[in-house]
C-alpha cells in the first residue's frame, strides 16, 4: 500500500461554525479519503492498542497533539509526518493487514464520498453499509453479471459474491481477485482494456468505481486471475466454472494481444473453442508467450536508451520490456530475482489542473483530478556479477506495477501462509472487539469485525499448490517482508506548484512523496533477489 497525502484543504464545520485542516489522501496512487487530524489519531490509537495485543510495535511514531493552532510551517510539518506515519504502517507486512487498519479506511473512503457528492445528495446521512446496490462485473469481453451488494462492501465482499453469482466453488475464491479497468478505442483494438489498480479491501469497489469515472465514464470492474505461477492452472481445470473462467481469460487476453498469438496457433484455438474444448484450448495457450502475464500501455524507459518508448508485461518470475528500433521489435526481460530493490516517485501538481473542473465547484472532482500527473518505477537490477544499474519506467500504471512486484515476490517466497496465518490469528482474537470509527463531526460509530478474514488483495493459495510450486527458486528462505523495518526512510522532493487547495500554506512549493521501505538502500528491498555470476546472465 503505496500511502501520500500531496496536499490539504480547509473544511468548515457547520455545528461548530470553525474550521478544520482535512488531509488528502491518496494510496496506490489514487484519491481515497479526506481526513482530520483526530480521526488519523483514532486510527493511530486502535492500531497501538491492536500491535499491543498481537506483540509487535509500530513502525512509527504518530505526531503529538498541539494546544495552540498551527502555523504554516507546523501544518506542513504535521502533513508531512502523517504521511511518513501512514506510509510505514502501510507498508508493513502485518500491519497492513489488520482488519482495524482496513476497516478504518473502508469507513474513510464511505464518509467522504458521502460529504462530497459522490453518490448524490439522496445518500446523506445514510450507513452505505445497509445500503443495497447492483454493481456490474465483468468476466470477460462480452461477458458481464449484475452483483447485487451493498455500496459499502469491501473487495472481499464483493468478490463473494461475484462468485455466488456463477457458482464457483469457495474454495476457488481465494484464486480471483477484482481489478479496477478502463475501456479505450486504439488504432489496432476496439475496446482495449487498460488496468487502472487491483482492488483491496480497505476500499468499496461500488465507490472506487464511481471514483474514477469522474476521470474516465468507461471505468469498470472485472474479475481476474490472483496468481502469478501458471501451475495453479491446473487446480481448476477440474471444475467446470473455475475451468470457464480460466478459458474467459485467456481468450479476452488473446483478443486484447497480451498473449503473442501466431496464425497457426490461433487456428488451433479458434477450433477448440467452435468444439468446446476449453481444456485443450487453455493447455495450448500455456505455451504461448506471454502467458499468465498482465500487459501495461505504452510507457517511456531509459533502456537501452533515455526516453525510448516501451511496451511493459509482468508476470512468468519476469518483467518484459519490448522497444522498437530499426523497425524490428527487441524483447528485454528482466528476471524478478535480479531485481535488488525498487522505488516508486509519485509527482503531484495541483496547479496544472483543468480550470472548468476547478471552477465546477465540485470538490469530489478537483480531488481525483489531482492524481498523480507523473509516476516513475525504478528498479535496480543486477545486469552482470559486479554490475547493478537503475531502469527507470515512465507510466501511469507504475503504483500497479509496484504492486504486481510486490505480488510476484511473495508468491516467489511463499509467505503468504505465514502472513495469513496471522491474519486468521487476529481475526479469532478480534471477534469480541468492535471495531470503531471516529467521523469529521467526532461521532463514534461501532460495527462487529467482517466475517471474511482474508484479503481479496492478498489471496493465499492452497498448501497443495505452494508446496507443489516452483516458484520458490530464491535463495532466502525467510518470508518476513523487508516493509516491518521500523525506520524506514521517506524521501520528499519539490516541485513549484499553487496551493490553492490550502490557504494557510503561503509557501510555493508542494511536497509529494516518494515511497521507499529499505534503510540502506532508500527502496523496496527484494527479498527474492539472487546474488548470480557472469554465467548465469
Amino acid at each position: 500500500m503505496h500511502f501520500s497525502i500531496p496536499d490539504t484543504q480547509e473544511l468548515y464545520a457547520e455545528l461548530t461554525g470553525t474550521t478544520y485542516t482535512g488531509y488528502n489522501i491518496y494510496i496506490n496512487g489514487s484519491y481515497h479519503c479526506c481526513l482530520r487530524y483526530k480521526q488519523l489519531h483514532a486510527l493511530h490509537e486502535q492500531l497501538r492498542r491492536r500491535c499491543a495485543d498481537l506483540n509487535i510495535q509500530l513502525p512509527a511514531t504518530f505526531p503529538p497533539k498541539r494546544l495552540l493552532p498551527l502555523t504554516n510551517g507546523q501544518l506542513e510539518s504535521r502533513r508531512a509526518s502523517l504521511e511518513h506515519y501512514l506510509q510505514l504502517c502501510g507498508q508493513d507486512a502485518v500491519i497492513s493487514k489488520i482488519e482495524q487498519f482496513q476497516s478504518y479506511l473502508l469507513n474513510a473512503q464511505q464518509e467522504t464520498s458521502l460529504v462530497e457528492g459522490v453518490l448524490g445528495h439522496d445518500f446523506s446521512g445514510s450507513d452505505l453499509k445497509r445500503v443495497s446496490a447492483v454493481l456490474e462485473v465483468w468476466l470477460s469481453n462480452d461477458l458481464t453479471i449484475q452483483v447485487n451488494c451493498h455500496i459499502g462492501d469491501n473487495a472481499s465482499s464483493v468478490l463473494r459474491t461475484v462468485c455466488e453469482c456463477v457458482q464457483l466453488p469457495t474454495q476457488f475464491m481465494q484464486h480471483f481477485c477484482l481489478y479496477l479497468v478502463r475501456r479505450e478505442d486504439s488504432d489496432i483494438i476496439q475496446n482495449k482494456l487498460v488496468l487502472l489498480r487491483r482492488l483491496m479491501d480497505f476500499e468499496s469497489p461500488y465507490l472506487s468505481r464511481l471514483w474514477a469515472q469522474e476521470k474516465s465514464p468507461m471505468c469498470h470492474v472485472m474479475m481476474r486471475k490472483s496468481y502469478w505461477n501458471p501451475i495453479y492452472d491446473l487446480g481448476l481445470l477440474h471444475d467446470p466454472i473455475a475451468l470457464k473462467l480460466l478459458s474467459a481469460q485467456i481468450s479476452m487476453d488473446i483478443d486484447n494481444e497480451w498473449i503473442i498469438t501466431p496464425p497457426d496457433v490461433m487456428q488451433k484455438l479458434i477450433s477448440f473453442q467452435e468444439h468446446g474444448l476449453q481444456k485443450e484450448y487453455i493447455q495450448m495457450a500455456r505455451q504461448l508467450p506471454l502467458y499468465g502475464c498482465l500487459q501495461f500501455s505504452a510507457c517511456i524507459v531509459d533502456y537501452p536508451e533515455p526516453r525510448t518508448t516501451a511496451l511493459i508485461s509482468i508476470g512468468n518470475k519476469e518483467l518484459s520490456m519490448r522497444t522498437a528500433k530499426a523497425g524490428k521489435i527487441y524483447e528485454t526481460k528482466f528476471r524478478v530475482t535480479r531485481m535488488r530493490c525498487w522505488r516508486v516517485t509519485a509527482m503531484h501538481n495541483t496547479s496544472t489542473i483543468d480550470s472548468s473542473i476547478s471552477n465546477s465547484g465540485n470538490d469530489n472532482t478537483n480531488n481525483y483530478a489531482k492524481s498523480p500527473t507523473n509516476l516513475q518505477l525504478a528498479f535496480e537490477y543486477l545486469m552482470s556479477k559486479q554490475t547493478l544499474r537503475w531502469i527507470t519506467i515512465t507510466s501511469a500504471q507504475a503504483m500497479l506495477m509496484s504492486v504486481c512486484l510486490q505480488s510476484m515476490v511473495d508468491e516467489l517466497l511463499n509467505c503468504k501462509d505465514t502472513i495469513d496465518g496471522l491474519n486468521a490469528r487476529t481475526a479469532d482474537n478480534s471477534q469480541t472487539q468492535l471495531l470503531s470509527y471516529v467521523s469529521r463531526n467526532g461521532r463514534v460509530s461501532h460495527s462487529p469485525p467482517s466475517i471474511l478474514t482474508s484479503s481479496a488483495s492478498t489471496p493465499s493459495l492452497s498448501t497443495e499448490l505452494m508446496s507443489s510450486s516452483t516458484a520458490t527458486t530464491a535463495t532466502t528462505t525467510s518470508s518476513s517482508s523487508s516493509s516491518s523495518s521500523p525506520t524506514a526512510p521517506v524521501k520528499f522532493l519539490t516541485q513549484p506548484t499553487r496551493t490553492k487547495c490550502n490557504p494557510k500554506i503561503s509557501n510555493s512549493s508542494s511536497y509529494s512523496a516518494v515511497f521507499f521501505r529499505n534503510i540502506a538502500e532508500e527502496s523496496v528491498h527484494n527479498e527474492a533477489f539472487e546474488g548470480i555470476g557472469d554465467d548465469d546472465l
